[in-house]
């Protein structure tokens, strides 16, 4: 082969990566420009985006609807260090996405969904979509807004057909994934009565634990969240009436006076709640921890059973879910023993050959199911490290 047809080769090559790279990955972002108006912007005053790709065929009439996750300021100075990258203003964002996993086009890889209309709304408030101050410092020019981001965004999706859904799902991963349980209800009171409306979160079950110390610092920064965004109003009234609103921050608070159903997927060892409410770096001041939070194979015998204690008060927690959503049908547990963080999103995780699984059920057959009502699907994996198939997913964390 000469040097020319070699070039052209390389260059053809090159050509048909560069197309597999960008595959899905041209989903443009709609701001949502009237939302300006009703003071519903980003922590630096500009207005929020979501991602659309429109239905089809039989999934025309079907919305799923998944809340990008991205931690939490709980302070002005956090929120101010947040305001000015992509998590504080869309016009700092990629403006263009791909979906994968449960956002999934190909039918393969996402049969019940694929078809759907499936939106991403991006996170730009830090509060969980729950802040609503309508105050703005003129020094910091900071917005807490994120319930009121949250109402117009849903609708302007009412408005482009959402409000004629069949069948919906609210979700989210991480700090989205605990915005789908807080708007979960509303959610489904925003729709049709004859629509089938259910809500999944993924990695969103924070739970209100003790630390290493002995402590709860989690309980402290969940309760600095609320102050800052000004976001007691706007948490289930459900919960907030029965108990200091703070609380309702966790999700076993919320979870107990649920109407709507709720599937849970989350590792019982999710390793963004072992680094931040296990072992916070605030109470390791000797950083006795760092290894262990970085990979549990690492951690020494004492710290693995403090781990495997951590397990046991989230599943405790986990109960909650049994008592607001009585019945079977109304809940869905995919709990596995993975060190993992979000597992709903990637293609590799959702329902590829590798994926892992719980009770021999991966997440994007055990969530299909269970909407659909074809079986009830109520799985936590047993004590870590016994499930093989987690070996694909721990980098991911």
């Amino acid at each position: 082969m000469d040097g020319s047809s070699l070039g052209k080769w390389l260059c053809l090559i090159v050509c048909i990566l560069t197309l597999l790279k960008t595959e899905g990955a041209s989903i443009p972002m709609t701001i949502v420009q009237t939302a300006a108006a009703r003071g519903a912007v980003c922590l630096d005053g500009s207005p929020p985006g979501y991602h659309f790709e429109k239905g089809s065929g039989s999934g025309i009439n079907n919305w799923l609807v998944h809340m990008e996750g991205g931690g939490w300021c709980e302070s002005v100075e956090s929120c101010v260090s947040r305001r000015d990258t992509y998590k504080g203003s869309s016009s700092k964002m990629e403006k263009t996405m791909g979906f994968s996993g449960i956002l999934g086009s190909k039918q393969a890889a996402n049969p019940d969904f694929y078809n759907w209309n499936r939106i991403k709304i991006r996170y730009c408030d830090g509060s969980s979509f729950t802040g609503d101050v309508e105050a703005v410092d003129p020094k910091t020019k900071l917005y807490f807004r994120g319930e009121r981001i949250w109402q117009a965004v849903i609708d302007d999706l009412l408005a482009k057909g959402m409000r004629n859904a069949r069948n919906a799902i609210l979700s989210g991963c991480s700090a989205g994934g605990l915005a789908a349980i807080l708007h979960c209800d509303k959610f489904q009171s925003l729709l049709p009565a004859s629509a089938r409306v259910k809500c999944v979160s993924d990695a969103g079950y924070f739970i209100h634990g003790t630390d290493i110390s002995g402590g709860s610092r989690i309980e402290s920064f969940f309760g600095q969240v609320v102050k800052t965004h000004g976001s007691a109003k706007s948490l289930p009234a459900s919960c907030t009436s029965k108990t200091r609103p703070e609380l309702c921050f966790f999700p076993q608070y919320v979870a107990q006076t649920m109407r709507t159903p709720l599937f849970i997927i989350n590792s019982a060892y999710d390793s963004w709640q072992i680094k931040n409410i296990l072992a916070p770096t605030a109470v390791d001041s000797k950083k006795e921890w760092k290894n262990c939070k970085l990979d549990l194979k690492k951690c020494s015998a004492t710290q693995l059973q403090t781990v495997q204690n951590y397990r046991t008060q989230f599943l405790k927690a986990l109960k909650a879910v049994n008592t607001g959503l009585g019945s079977s049908s109304s809940r869905g547990l995919w709990i596995n023993s993975c060190y993992a963080h979000c597992q709903s999103g990637s293609v590799s995780t959702w329902l590829a050959d590798k994926s892992p699984v719980v009770g021999n059920v991966k997440i994007g057959k055990a969530v299909g199911d269970w909407f659909y009502d074809r079986s009830a699907f109520e799985k936590i994996d047993c004590p870590y490290p016994c499930n093989p198939t987690c070996v694909s997913i721990d980098s991911e964390s």
